[in-house]
């Protein structure tokens, strides 16, 4: 019997830092996702890994952000349509996941989703994130175990568990392998024959005692005009995939973990790929007896099987 994880991305605009001025539309919608992806969560009682930003714990900041790469008091920034506030902090938002009827898990995003590998970065910049966004949790009453790697670029693994975590989210073996353009053609591929099928993963501890829980499949990976093009052709390669994963998952003892960003989630037909999505799941539970884990608990159950 496998195991599905659904992790996200909560970032809002700390995860758009780099871009001249905050996209003004995408994040004003985004504030409305998070409560409905609770919803849409509970209605299946699927729990998921929520990794969340960690300014977005704060309801104010005084600090400076000297030496970031958006510049100072780059959380004072608003647009014209949303105040600083509704951009750089959560305002709400975190007890939204918090209080939901399924009991999802906090985590961790970094601080300010400044990534790992950026030419900003040195091992101090990293761990001042790290201490930052423990603290700020903890003075929310949360204590988060699991980290995502902004941008997914993973590195001062070390500094995790300097900082208290026991697990983060990998790249399945080999990806690091393949070129930009081996890469562009197997995604096409993918979203026309359904092959290669996303991979089952095989957590691990890793030589720093933490479980890596290496991600399987992006949920929004065909979007724009790759997506407009194959909707014509075949039904949405995303589901067809992620419901391949979910059964391969059912019929094995491995992981299939899916991860998004809640501003992935613009319009009907994002709803609909994710609710697609978490029925099947909720059918394997039913049906095969699917495991339906976060992060979390991933990391406490390989962490015992290992003792």
């Amino acid at each position: 019997m496998g195991s599905a994880v659904i992790s996200l991305d909560a970032e809002l605009a700390w995860g758009f830092h780099h871009y001249p001025e905050p996209p003004n539309d995408v994040l004003r919608h985004a504030r409305g996702v998070w409560g409905q992806l609770c919803r849409l969560f509970d209605e299946y009682e699927i729990p998921a890994t929520w990794a969340i930003t960690g300014h977005l714990m704060l309801d104010a900041c005084r600090d400076p952000h000297r030496g970031h790469p958006a510049g100072e008091r780059c959380c004072t920034t608003a647009t014209d349509d949303l105040p600083a506030g509704k951009l750089w902090f959560g305002d709400g938002l975190v007890d939204t996941v918090a209080s939901a009827d399924v009991d999802h898990e906090i985590a961790s995003h970094g601080f300010t989703h400044v990534h790992f590998e950026h030419e900003s970065m040195d091992r101090g910049f990293a761990a001042d994130e790290l201490a930052a966004c423990v603290e700020a949790a903890d003075a929310r009453g949360f204590d988060p175990s699991s980290f995502v790697f902004p941008v997914n670029r993973v590195e001062y693994r070390d500094l995790l568990a300097d900082h208290g975590f026991d697990c983060y989210r990998g790249h399945p073996a080999g990806e690091s392998d393949r070129g930009p353009i081996r890469r562009r053609a197997t995604k096409l591929a993918s979203g026309i024959v359904g092959r290669p099928a996303p991979p089952v993963v095989t957590p691990h501890v890793d030589e720093y005692g933490l479980v890596d829980v290496p991600a399987s499949l992006y949920l929004f990976d065909f979007q724009g005009v790759a997506r407009s093009i194959l909707g014509r052709v075949t039904t949405d390669p995303v589901v067809r995939r992620a419901v391949a994963g979910i059964d391969a998952a059912a019929r094995s003892e491995g992981v299939f973990h899916m991860w998004l960003h809640p501003h992935d989630v613009r319009g009907p037909r994002d709803v609909a790929r994710l609710d697609s999505i978490l029925s099947h799941v909720a059918a394997r539970r039913r049906s095969h007896g699917l495991r339906v884990e976060t992060m979390g608990d991933v990391a406490d159950r390989v962490r015992a099987a290992s003792r």
